[in-house]
């Protein structure tokens, strides 16, 4: 009982918090939006509107954040339509219009002032009644206590408390009783009404199936674009690793043996030495041979699976690595293979740049998708931007729908998160 009330009393004070700050921050920030959308026509609102709906995202953002911690409501992040020119804010009236363009394009943008206005009336409304259930109660019990007697002599006459006239201590009595009801339903609804007020913002901010599907339709065609740009690169590397390593070792085999045509008459002995030497480039062109094959699908992938292959690459490191694998069955070998690659790459990542004294590695499978966390000790730092590998990660996991998430502060830990949804067999 006492937790249930805890826990009411907890849910009223964020309904307050959640309350006020639609009152206060969302009504601000509408009405100076609108100001300031107002002002483009003439000019000054180009350079007010870019930092304010900014404001406005940051602020949904944060009720994001809100919904998760204290409902456990999920309301996904729609990413902009079109990325922001890393230069936007030094390029004078040119970059100010072309920033107050792109986010007034942006269907994001124009979702996030309706729910400004849904946060301030509806959201504000539901988020109050959680404190409001809970501060009525206690003051119809104040009533009876004798602040009825007060509170009558002010007003002159009955005092009404919700539907009920107060005026002497028999009413004050049965005000007592119904706060004690308006109390109890305080108690029993708190935490639904904030809720729901999160509920009426995932309803606000959560795109429509017309939206997403573009959206999607652009993620599609970016991944295909960053597929195909991947799968060319990679055939130019084995190109080049057969044209500058195997190739010319096989070259230098068939020259040796037209010599030791000529002299295996003439000159066995030197023959003798050619052939050693025509036997060791052979042996060293088939290695290379071997390592390419390997780096293209590795055999211990396609033999024993993603776990084995995880565990035969973290032995190779010079850093001790501990595998932690959990996976009922198998991925398809696109899959295994885009998830090898992708931890071949975190690992390199942190044993190059982040110096640990050990590293971590867990996968799983859980909901649908295969989940791999990459985590060291090292000095940390690690983002995720332009010609960094954690970018190439991205991109790989992006062709399969995957998602890569980076917490790295400064001083470590790192621990780099990838999850790609797929099926077990």
């Amino acid at each position: 009982m006492f937790t249930r009330i805890r826990t009411s009393l907890t849910a009223g004070a964020r309904g307050l918090a959640l309350a006020l700050t639609a009152l206060v921050g969302s009504i601000l920030l509408f009405t100076l939006t609108a100001v300031s959308l107002s002002l483009v026509v003439i000019g000054p609102g180009v350079f007010t509107t870019p930092p304010l709906l900014r404001l406005v995202r940051a602020h949904a953002d944060r009720r994001r954040l809100l919904a998760a911690r204290w409902s456990d409501v999920r309301i996904p992040v729609t990413p902009a339509s079109a990325p922001r020119p890393p230069d936007a804010e030094h390029r004078g009236l040119t970059g100010a219009v072309a920033e107050c363009t792109r986010l007034l394009k942006d269907p994001a943008t124009w979702r996030d002032l309706r729910w400004l206005l849904a946060d301030m009336t509806a959201g504000a409304t539901v988020a109050l009644l959680a404190p409001a259930l809970l501060l009525e109660g206690v003051f119809g019990v104040l009533l009876a206590a004798g602040l009825w007697r007060p509170i009558v002599e002010a007003e002159g006459g009955a005092h009404w408390y919700t539907f009920l006239p107060v005026q002497d201590g028999f009413t004050a009595a049965l005000a007592a009783g119904l706060g004690l009801v308006w109390f109890a339903l305080g108690v029993a609804a708190g935490p639904a009404l904030v809720r729901v007020h999160f509920r009426i913002t995932a309803a606000a901010l959560t795109p429509d199936r017309q939206e997403e599907l573009a959206r999607r339709v652009d993620r599609l065609t970016a991944t295909r674009h960053d597929a195909v740009d991947s799968s060319a690169a990679e055939l130019r590397r084995i190109e080049r690793d057969l044209h500058d390593g195997a190739q010319a070792r096989l070259v230098a085999v068939g020259m040796s043996l037209s010599t030791v045509e000529a002299l295996i008459e003439k000159d066995p002995a030197q023959a003798k030495l050619l052939i050693a030497t025509a036997r060791e480039s052979s042996a060293e062109a088939l290695t290379e041979l071997r390592d390419l094959v390997r780096g293209i699908h590795p055999p211990v992938l396609a033999e024993r699976g993603l776990g084995d292959a995880v565990r035969a690459l973290a032995l190779r490191l010079p850093v001790p690595v501990e595998v932690d694998v959990e996976l009922p069955g198998r991925a398809d070998a696109p899959v295994e293979s885009a998830a090898y690659f992708a931890v071949s790459e975190a690992l390199t990542n942190a044993v190059k740049h982040g110096n640990p004294g050990r590293i971590w590695v867990d996968l799983s499978y859980a909901q649908g998708a295969l989940r791999i966390s990459v985590t060291d000790d090292g000095r940390g730092g690690a983002v995720v931007g332009a010609g960094s590998g954690l970018s190439g990660i991205e991109r790989r996991l992006g062709t399969f729908d995957g998602v890569l998430a980076v917490s790295s502060p400064a001083g470590g830990p790192t621990m780099v998160t990838m999850e790609i949804p797929c099926a077990l067999s």
